[in-house]
């Protein structure tokens, strides 16, 4: 209310100070308007104002007698012009002589001209408010010049202003009355609420109004001249009051006398037993404000009459409860769908029922969502009990009931159904009439079967069998069975969607590492990789062919286990292969690495997580990315956070090599170091994550003992067997972690398959390096091929002495495929693009892209090397070998290609 008065006030000061300050705006301009217009005519009259025009200087006669007449009139200028509107007076003489700026046009007809306009500067603000301009004649009435005078806007602000103070006295006064007056309501209010807020007092009375109705004893409250105030739901219905009881006398409620007059009474009352409509109430009274003279009467009622049919429930309710706690407590102890269904019929069996049988709908049993479709076909997933005697399906056998048998309607129903005498069911014994006359008359006798439901979809269905041997079921068991059923169907849906997730994460996970080797001739490479046991994590590695016969090997680690590291870990293994696409050093590979996960992480600080789920963040990933280059034998490696890898040499001795170490991915602005390794042909180089060294209980430093101990003497396996070998001698009997391990056997390229030689810096050496390479193809056997790759040659050759600097370089791989590169000294990319039908060149590398399997270009630390592939098999070098080179000319230059 305050903050309303304060805004209120606000307003009518706001409106009072508008309505002053348009008022003296509209009074001021009136008021200008007037003295601009007499001070300009009275100057016009002046005697010599005429003559004094006709002067050969107006000026230095009018000047004086202007300034004077401005400052006696109160006007903030006085302007004498002639009849072209020159200015021969202003208070500034650097004025005199200008143009006048205002309409003179009606003045020189000898009418009075008022307006608002602007002008140069004045002695008293810049630009006029008000402005009049009168004519001045001589003594025939002709117009020999003209007079302005004007009054400027800050002197018209000057009539308002003034006035402002008492305005806002008066808005200060009407605050600190509407502050007064808020104060001391505020303070009754307080005391009267006791201190309690508007909201806190509404929620007290709803609260209390809540636990007045809800509680299982009578409440009424009598005023002192015996009218009923108030009676709570329970105490209407064990006096059988009526709706309009409230606010009538006690005696007129048409209450048993003893009832009534004790009441009425004055006295307190202490569990006095009262017989009221068949039923035995224990009565309390005690006065409403006992320190008070004249006050009503508070009186509870309690129904004892229902103690003993409760007491004699007890037992079995205890009984119930006890059973409840242990399938919450044995029931779910795995994610495992099987076992738990076992445990649900164990749990029930023999304390409920003698047989127990849990059927699921097929599709829950493989982690999948159940259908509709699918409910008339139940696998038989669990029995226990009495079942020795007894004709039951075995386990793992699939059912079909029939649509009007006790099971289809529990499901098509979503309820317990109840079969008290299994020898009344004629839809259960014709399912299977046979199996249902043996089980009758080996003492089958009542059935109980509620769906197995959880989020609203039915899961399948627990049986519930007694024989002769027990009671029969009741109504009361329904209940108790659909509670323990839905006990038991939370447990089942959490292992189903387990057992669904996981094998989601684990095909995803699956999908994302490699399938298969890449064909490549410089590594024999075979790997392994094993989940743990709390689901499948962020391990990963990659073999990644690379131009030039290169392969690059990857091994890679990300933080914490399930779909988001597996999906975490398939991003990563998409940017290194973007990454190795680009052809970029090892360090820059981990370096773009490392920005990625920043980037990644900074996405989830920003808010990106759903709510009420904690962001996962993947710094620390490690990784190890290494490239190996069969002609040299050299291996480039650098790691970030991962392990060192291990080297096999020839003679079977183990190496470890001093790899620098970088801190792991997510933690930017380190530099990453590099280093060079030279592996003998036929040495192995072992990769792997820390899931297989680092286990608990056991130092990592007695983990890579053990590793090198493994990997020892084994010069004469292959990849695939040490392997094999490692896991069989360092896997652990429980799996903590993911375990991933790489192997690749060293592998040269013979120098009978590499040729290279330079080429002078002259388009004239193009033909000579045509025949060269002619030559040397013929030397490999591959004359079908020779064709295409002097014409991929000659292209990129002539590419790089046109537009490269030298030296230039030529060299050729024969593999699995043959590959031809030139290098040479800049740094400048070659793109391809399209050639006009005019232009001679520009076809070159299109032609290049068109013979080739695959071109591409990467750089050196000397400048760049132009590369393209060919397949050799079956005698073709690429998809479009057998295109002549006149009707690819001709499309190229077609406009609809």
């Amino acid at each position: 209310m305050f903050l309303l008065q304060i805004a209120v006030v606000v307003l009518v000061v706001l409106a009072a100070t508008a309505a002053v300050v348009l008022q003296a705006s509209r009074d001021a301009l009136r008021e200008g308007r007037r003295a601009s217009v007499v001070a300009a005519q009275s100057f016009a009259a002046a005697p010599g104002v005429s003559a004094a025009l006709r002067s050969p200087d107006p000026t230095a006669v009018l000047q004086p007698r202007a300034e004077e007449a401005r400052k006696k009139a109160g006007v903030d200028f006085i302007v004498v012009m002639n009849t072209k509107g020159i200015r021969y007076t202003y208070p500034y003489p650097q004025e005199i002589g200008k143009k006048f700026v205002g309409t003179i046009g009606p003045a020189l007809q000898g009418r009075t001209v008022v307006e608002q306009a602007g002008g140069p500067p004045l002695p008293t603000g810049d630009g006029t408010a008000v402005q009049a301009v009168v004519p001045v004649t001589d003594a025939r009435g002709s117009v020999v010049g003209l007079v302005s005078a004007g009054i400027t806007v800050r002197n018209v602000a000057m009539l308002w202003t003034p006035q402002l103070p008492i305005i806002f006295a008066a808005g200060v006064a009407a605050l600190g009355v509407a502050a007064t007056g808020t104060t001391l309501v505020a303070r009754r209010l307080l005391r009267q609420t006791r201190g309690l807020a508007p909201l806190e007092l509404a929620r007290l009375y709803e609260h209390h109004d809540a636990v007045l109705h809800a509680v299982r004893e009578g409440v009424l409250i009598t005023g002192e001249d015996g009218r009923l105030l108030l009676a709570n739901d329970e105490a209407r219905r064990l006096l059988g009051l009526p709706e309009d009881a409230q606010g009538r006398h006690v005696a007129e409620l048409g209450l048993p006398e003893r009832m009534t007059r004790l009441l009425m009474s004055c006295d307190a009352v202490t569990d006095e037993v009262v017989l009221a409509q068949d039923r035995l109430l224990a009565v309390n009274k005690r006065p409403t404000f006992p320190d008070a003279d004249h006050a009503g009467s508070v009186v509870t009622l309690r129904d004892t009459t229902e103690l003993a049919t409760v007491s004699g429930r007890a037992e079995v309710a205890l009984g119930q409860l006890k059973l409840l706690y242990e399938a919450g407590v044995r029931i779910g102890t795995t994610l495992d769908v099987e076992r738990t269904a076992r445990e649900l019929a164990e749990v029930a069996a023999p304390r409920f029922a003698d047989v127990v049988m849990v059927d699921l709908v097929d599709a829950v049993t493989r982690g999948w969502e159940p259908t509709a479709e699918g409910w008339r076909h139940l696998r038989r997933t669990a029995v226990a009990g009495d079942r020795r005697t007894l004709p039951l399906y075995p386990e793992g056998q699939v059912i079909t009931f029939s649509p009007d048998t006790p099971q289809m309607r529990a499901l098509r129903e979503g309820r317990g159904v109840l079969e008290a005498d299994l020898r009344q069911a004629r839809a259960w014994r014709e399912q299977d009439p046979e199996r249902a006359r043996r089980a009758l008359d080996l003492g089958l006798r009542s059935l109980v079967t509620v769906p197995l439901r959880a989020r609203g979809v039915p899961l399948g269905l627990a049986h519930f069998y007694r024989t002769d041997r027990s009671p029969a079921f009741e109504p009361e068991d329904v209940a108790f069975a659909e509670e323990l059923a839905a006990r038991a169907a939370v447990a089942l849906d959490n292992a189903r969607r387990f057992t669904r997730e996981h094998a989601m994460t684990v095909t995803l996970q699956r999908s994302l590492l490699p399938r298969g080797q890449p064909e490549q001739d410089a590594l024999e490479v075979a790997w392994r990789y094993l989940p743990s046991e709390a689901g499948v994590g962020g391990d990963w590695f990659d073999v990644i062919p690379m131009p030039g016969s290169r392969v690059a090997l990857v091994m890679g680690d990300v933080v914490g286990h399930g779909l988001h590291a597996a999906a975490t870990m398939g991003r990563l293994r998409t940017a290194v292969h973007n990454f190795s696409t680009l052809d970029l050093p090892v360090d820059e590979v981990l370096g773009n690495l490392d920005d990625l996960v920043v980037r990644l992480d900074n996405e989830k600080r920003d808010g990106s997580a759903p709510d009420g789920q904690q962001a996962e963040w993947v710094t620390g990933a490690t990784c190890l990315y290494a490239i190996y280059d069969p002609v040299t034998g050299i291996c480039t490696m650098a790691r970030a956070g991962h392990p060192c890898p291990m080297v096999v040499n020839p003679d079977g001795t183990v190496t470890r090599p001093e790899v620098p170490a970088s801190p792991p991915l997510g933690l930017g602005s380190y530099p990453i170091e590099t280093a060079e390794l030279h592996l003998p042909e036929g040495s192995q180089l072992v990769l792997f994550t820390d899931g297989l060294v680092k286990q608990a209980g056991r130092d990592i430093d007695d983990g890579l003992d053990r590793l090198s101990r493994a990997l020892a003497c084994t010069e004469e396996r292959t990849a695939e067997e040490t392997c094999q070998a490692v896991i069989d001698e360092l896997k652990p009997a429980r799996l903590c972690d993911d375990i991933a391990l790489l192997t690749a056997r060293a592998r040269r390229v013979p120098p009978s398959c590499v040729a290279e030689w330079a080429v002078p810096p002259d388009t004239a050496a193009v033909p000579s390096a045509r025949a060269e390479c002619r030559k040397v193809l013929e030397g490999w056997g591959l004359e079908e091929e020779a064709t295409t790759t002097e014409l991929i040659l000659s292209e990129l050759v002539t590419n790089a002495i046109r537009y490269g600097s030298p030296p230039v370089t030529v060299r050729l791989l024969y593999g699995h495929c043959l590959i031809c590169e030139v290098s040479d000294g800049s740094s400048t990319s070659p793109r391809l693009r399209r050639a006009a039908n005019t232009d001679e060149g520009g076809r070159g590398l299109f032609l290049v892209a068109q013979f080739a399997e695959r071109w591409g270009t990467r750089y050196t630390s000397h400048g760049k090397v132009i590369w393209a592939e060919q397949l050799v098999h079956d005698g073709a070098s690429g998809p479009m070998s057998q295109l002549p080179v006149d009707v690819l000319l001709e499309q190229f230059g077609d406009p609809a290609l």
